[in-house]
C-alpha cells in the first residue's frame, strides 16, 4: 500500500523529475491510500496557485484511490504518532494513516526523512 504526502502530489501533477519518480506509485490505483487532509492540502495550493478547474481535476484522480477519513480513533492515534515523533498536526495524520494501512509514505516533507516506511524524496529547486 502507498500513502502519496501532499509534496509528491504536487511533484507528481507538475510533471517534474520528483514526479516522474513517484508515478509507479501514484498509477497503482489498488494499492493507493489517500488521506482527507492531504485532498485538502493539495486542493487548497492548486485552487490558490492554478485555479479550481484544475484542483478539481488532481482531485478527482486522488480520489480513485482508497480515501480514508479522519475518524475518532484515527484522530486519537494520530496524536500518539505527533507526540512520539515530534510531528505536526497534519503530518501526524498522514503518518498514522500510513502506519495503520501498513502503507509505504512518499514524501518530501523532511519531517519524515528518518522514520520508518518512508520514502523520502529532498527537495529540489528548479526541477
Amino acid at each position: 500500500m502507498n500513502v502519496i504526502d501532499s509534496s509528491c502530489w504536487l511533484e507528481y501533477f507538475a510533471g517534474s523529475n520528483t514526479g516522474d519518480r513517484i508515478a509507479m506509485a501514484v498509477e497503482d490505483i489498488q494499492r493507493l491510500i489517500v488521506p482527507t487532509i492531504v485532498l485538502y492540502e493539495v486542493f487548497k495550493k492548486l485552487l490558490v496557485e492554478l485555479d479550481e478547474d484544475s484542483a478539481l481535476l488532481a482531485i478527482a484522480h486522488m480520489k480513485q484511490g482508497e480515501v480514508i477519513t479522519l475518524t475518532p480513533e484515527l484522530a486519537i492515534y494520530s496524536a500518539h504518532i505527533g507526540k512520539e515523533f515530534k510531528l505536526p498536526m497534519a503530518d501526524s495524520i498522514i503518518y498514522a494513516t500510513s502506519r495503520k494501512f501498513n502503507a509505504v509514505l512518499w514524501t518530501q516533507d523532511q519531517h519524515f526523512e528518518t522514520l520508518d516506511f518512508v520514502q523520502y524524496f529532498p527537495k529540489v529547486k528548479n526541477q
